[in-house]
């Protein structure tokens, strides 16, 4: 495989098929090329008539390949993003020509949507990233393979380009059973699990709201598997009986839901303090608690829910990457006042 590439005019690659050359071309491409484009994106190119067979143009992906065929394919300049860059600034734990690792505030929203079309990370990404974002799918996009709830802070992994993200999502899609992905959180939790470790196995589903999620039965239609592991750190406000005001609880994903952790922790019996959509039923609890804590508990504007620890393996180097962020300072601020109890 030659690569002559020309700073003038697009990039070309050129390539001669094997004696054992066969299959659809999208597919030969995609593998030939090693992974650096998906078949999806390969095909896309083909049919905008980018590929040549032997000097002449193929615009069929699923068009043959056989052995000795001489194959080029033009890779057009990505496209400058839908999402404008914007001057935001970003705690940048570790950076290379293959990802960003970055620890998320609370309160940023990862990607542009409805009622965030402006000020998410992606904003943030394209301006901070600037031209090594070398493209996703054809676009000079950061590769999002997981997300935080805009009020969860913590450390999240961008990739920059085709190959990281996929590699990247096929990690997380496989939530660690094959490989080296690890996710751990800190949430701080009202009362105190039963045990100090213990697993929920509970699948989850769309409640009511399309935003929001509940516990379903195995057998509904869009029941899907979720798995958390938790583990009690800390309690406090300890009574006689065993039980305490709240919890400063580690929980390890199996699987990965969207809200997982907050629904969870709230079918148990025990949800996150400040969880205004599956623990607001608790809110009044924090009038049990003795000042400090009862105010700072109060104002506390969001759930408690921090992803401490992200481990993973590097799409290009293959070596197991691990990075913490602490807790910030607002649930610090929580726990130091249930210390105090």
């Amino acid at each position: 495989m030659t690569d002559p590439f020309n700073e003038a005019e697009p990039a070309r690659k050129d390539l001669i098929a094997g004696d054992d050359a066969e299959g659809r071309l999208d597919a030969w491409l995609a593998a030939a090329l090693e992974g650096e484009f998906s078949r999806n994106r390969v095909k896309a190119l083909i049919e905008q008539g980018a590929v040549t067979i032997n000097d002449v143009a193929v615009t069929e992906p699923k068009r043959k390949v056989r052995p000795g065929d001489r194959l080029s394919i033009v890779l057009p300049e990505p496209e400058d993003p839908e999402p404008k860059g914007e001057d935001i600034p970003l705690e940048v734990l570790y950076e290379d020509a293959d990802l960003i690792v970055i620890a998320k505030p609370p309160g940023l929203v990862v990607h542009p949507g409805a009622g965030n079309w402006t000020g998410t990370l992606v904003n943030a990404l394209i301006h901070h990233c600037g031209d090594s974002l070398s493209g996703i799918g054809g676009v000079k996009r950061p590769g999002i393979v997981h997300r935080l709830d805009k009020d969860t802070s913590g450390v999240m992994v961008v990739a920059k380009n085709d190959l990281a993200h996929r590699h990247l999502a096929d990690q997380f899609a496989d939530h660690g059973r094959t490989g080296p992905l690890e996710r751990a959180y800190q949430a701080i939790v009202w009362g105190r699990p039963r045990g100090l470790t213990g697993t929920i196995d509970a699948p989850l589903g769309r409640a009511g709201d399309r935003t929001k999620r509940t516990v379903k039965k195995e057998d509904t239609d869009d029941a899907r598997e979720a798995i958390t592991h938790y583990q009690v750190l800390e309690r406090y406000g300890e009574k006689p009986d065993a039980t305490c005001i709240a919890s400063l609880v580690e929980c390890r994903l199996e699987t990965g839901r969207t809200h997982q952790i907050r629904v969870h922790m709230a079918h148990i019996g025990h949800p996150l303090i400040g969880d205004q959509d599956y623990g607001a039923a608790f809110k009044t609890k924090a009038n049990l608690l003795p000042e400090p804590a009862q105010t700072t508990v109060k104002n506390f504007p969001r759930q408690a829910l921090h992803a401490y620890l992200l481990a993973f393996e590097h799409p290009s180097t293959g070596e197991t990457m691990h990075f913490t962020a602490p807790i910030p300072a607002d649930m610090q601020e929580i726990i130091d006042a249930l210390r105090s109890i």
